[in-house]
């Protein structure tokens, strides 16, 4: 029987959603958001229904889950890691199961009682062995679904090149085709809803499409910048994803959606640079980059580690348009429309600039990334276990050392030694990692599940710990633990902890090569997190003197000052000898 966390959620619920999607706002109570129905999306109705969705930690996943509840389906999500979950806005009001597509048992427990099971998950892994954990999951859905009694399947994949043999395409491309073919097979009522790229803050697609654009005025390009392409808005995905919920059982196969523009990629790097006030793009392609050099490429310019950027080069050396549209007669179109690409391009950015990203690409776990347990300490005994141990009293409140805890990194960088962080990301992404480049979802508030540059958020108590297990390429298992505490006469104190396992040898030998860099590295953090929340804390007293009428009024909010401006000896340090 899978595990269950969280608050069951009553189906007659039709409360407003949480989070919406880019261009809409939370509707009011009883309406569907703009992406899925009520008055913006076009008057879809229906029975609520109990829906089942994997892949909710991913970007699509994560949105789809309000769209539901906003519509008054009651949800279930059945996830590997429930924790990732827990600091959703929408966490308390849906049912989390633990389990694994893979795994049969759980797979069955989480469908009981299910009307609708979205299939949202795919393996990002390189080599031939994701295709075979692709059709063993899609296998044990279907059968599973069909022994629960579930009356519908709705998955999101890949559109495919009509006209072109299933044996030329990228092993992805052709693993989500399969995947689709096994749920249609499967004996329950299957919408296999293909896309080509979906444009919307935060997705792969479009941070590519950015950070391309943005960091190269003047660009040599692969051949595939000439591809016809149909890129659809994340919000018209999603509107369709929830509309065929409702769709009649009669009703088993797939459906093409895109948006209402066809045009290359070399189009669409031009209009995002004309949506965002930039200088026309000189690009030039050549046939020369295979999709081994795009990835490599694209890797190297945006935050899209390779792994993933490889798949979405070699989903553009064919032509990917939507060759019907059927999918109108069941999930009628907005009355204005689908998005055009400008309009989705505008709603994206203004997501970003007022940081309101709800979910992004890195959400979903990185392939290979470890997910062992936090050993024990101190007598745990998996073997050797290191760690470097720091802890300074902080003449600052607890609640000003937590501000600066928990916007560590992304533009904020890591309080010490830029260079020193900076090369090793470099190296990551060199050796395949996924780098520092991937940055921070939100620049303030972390929830439990965060991708945090090459780390991850494993656990988050606000105000007391913030426990990071690191992703990038490392001969062993990596956490940083941030802290905050009080010490025996009520003062404030900063407490950071990295541990390592080593795997084997090499392992070992990597921790004893890097320890000699721990002090500028580590104990520069821990001195520069201190000066920053004494910095702060000074900032607030200040402001709240100024509004007491002893000068002019200046903006609101607590600063926090640039981590790259706190160097050695910048600031005067108060600290207790390391443990």
């Amino acid at each position: 029987m899978a595990e269950r966390t969280g608050r069951h959620m009553d189906g007659g619920s039709g409360s407003g959603g949480t989070g919406g999607t880019d261009g809409t706002g939370a509707p009011a109570p009883g309406k569907g958001s703009g992406a899925a129905g009520g008055e913006e999306g076009g008057g879809l109705t229906g029975r609520p229904l109990r829906c089942l969705v994997t892949g909710a930690t991913g970007y699509i996943g994560g949105r789809l889950v309000p769209e539901l509840l906003a519509v008054g389906h009651t949800v279930r999500c059945l996830a590997r890691t429930p924790a990732k979950l827990r600091d959703h806005p929408w966490a308390g009001r849906v049912e989390v199961v633990r389990g694994d597509v893979t795994d049969a048992a759980s797979v069955r427990a989480a469908m009981e009682g299910v009307d609708v099971a979205y299939y949202l998950v795919h393996s990002m892994g390189g080599g031939s062995r994701f295709e075979g954990t692709d059709r063993e999951a899609a296998r044990i859905f279907g059968e599973q679904a069909r022994a629960a009694g579930v009356g519908r399947i709705v998955y999101l994949g890949g559109l495919t090149p009509a006209g072109v043999p299933e044996e030329e395409l990228s092993p992805h491309l052709r693993s989500r085709a399969e995947v689709g073919r096994l749920l249609l097979a499967s004996g329950v009522p299957t919408a296999v809803l293909r896309a080509a790229v979906i444009i919307g803050s935060g997705s792969a697609s479009f941070e590519m499409l950015r950070y391309l654009t943005e960091r190269l005025p003047v660009m040599v390009t692969p051949s595939w910048v000439r591809t016809r392409l149909q890129p659809i808005a994340v919000r018209d995905a999603l509107r369709y994803l929830v509309g065929c919920a409702w769709l009649p059982p009669e009703v088993n196969r797939t459906f093409d959606i895109g948006g209402p523009e066809i045009l290359t990629y070399h189009d669409m790097m031009q209009r995002y640079a004309a949506v965002a006030g930039l200088p026309r793009r000189i690009i030039v392609p050549v046939p020369v980059l295979s999709p081994t050099l795009s990835s490599h490429w694209i890797g190297l310019i945006t935050p899209v580690p390779r792994a993933l950027a490889r798949p979405l080069a070699e989903s553009l050396r064919h032509e990917v348009v939507c060759a019907e549209h059927d999918i109108a007669r069941h999930v009628p179109d907005p009355p204005d429309g689908l998005l055009g690409l400008d309009r989705a391009l505008r709603l994206a950015l203004k997501r970003i600039k007022d940081a309101d990203v709800v979910t992004r690409w890195s959400s979903a776990s990185v392939p290979g990334a470890p997910s062992d347990p936090l050993p024990t300490d101190p007598n745990w005994a998996g073997g050797s276990l290191y760690t470097d141990e720091r802890e300074r009293t902080v003449t600052a409140s607890p609640e000003a050392l937590w501000r600066v805890i928990e916007g560590i990194g992304g533009e904020n960088g890591w309080y010490s030694a830029p260079l020193a962080w900076a090369v090793r990301g470099w190296l990551d992404r060199l050796v395949g990692g996924i780098g520092l480049q991937r940055g921070r979802r939100d620049a303030e508030r972390l929830r439990a599940g965060d991708s945090l540059d090459f780390w991850r958020v494993e656990e988050i108590e606000p105000g007391r710990l913030l426990r990071l297990r690191a992703e990038m390429r490392l001969p062993g298992l990596a956490w940083l633990e941030l802290m905050v505490g009080r010490g025996p006469e009520g003062e404030t104190v900063y407490r950071q902890r990295a541990l390592f396992h080593p795997h084997g040898l090499l392992g070992q030998a990597y921790w004893w090569g890097v320890s000699p860099f721990h002090a500028v590295v580590f104990g520069g953090m821990a001195r520069n997190i201190a000066s920053a929340a004494e910095a702060g804390a000074a900032g607030v007293g200040r402001r709240r003197a100024v509004t007491s009428g002893q000068g002019p009024r200046r903006g609101g909010g607590a600063a926090r000052p640039a981590p790259r401006s706190w160097l050695p000896g910048s600031a005067r340090r108060r600290g207790v000898p390391r443990r």
